[in-house]
């Protein structure tokens, strides 16, 4: 179920409180070539299926930013902004990589409203964004999401 924060009191109403988990979404060898292409990261540990047989983790492993750019599309179903005239992605804050994302796992994003504040002519919200991977013990991606919304 998606989580609406309207408005300013919906945001502060928010604050501490999770959104849930996305859906489990495969991370799939041609999702990993395709973001290699864009970025032009042709790390063999991402895209060399029989050399990284051999390598630390046994296959390939998504790219630590390809993990972190999933949040957009995994967050879709978690929650939306509604009661301002736009909103902007504004950066991350302490992003980190604590375990790899194996070629042919699944992941998913657990949200939890970290804080919010106004700003000139709107709102500032600080997300604690966290992908984990499917039997994983670790999460994947830990980082905090700041959006600035316009009134």
């Amino acid at each position: 179920m998606t989580t609406v924060l309207k408005g300013i009191e919906g945001i502060r109403a928010a604050v501490g409180q999770s959104l849930g988990y996305s859906d489990y979404v495969e991370v799939t060898q041609e999702r990993i070539n395709q973001f290699a292409e864009a970025t032009g990261d042709h790390q063999w540990i991402h895209v060399d299926v029989e050399r990284a047989k051999t390598g630390p983790f046994g296959k390939t492993i998504a790219h630590g930013l390809l993990t972190l750019s999933m949040i957009g599309v995994l967050a879709k179903s978690l929650f939306r902004f509604e009661g301002f005239k736009m909103g902007v992605h504004y950066g991350y804050e302490r992003v980190r990589f604590p375990s790899p994302v194996p070629v042919g796992s699944k992941i998913r994003l657990g949200v939890k409203v970290l804080a919010c504040e106004e700003i000139a002519n709107g709102m500032q919200t600080v997300m604690e964004q966290t992908i984990e991977v499917e039997g994983a013990t670790k999460p994947a991606c830990v980082a905090q999401m700041i959006f600035r919304h316009v009134l």
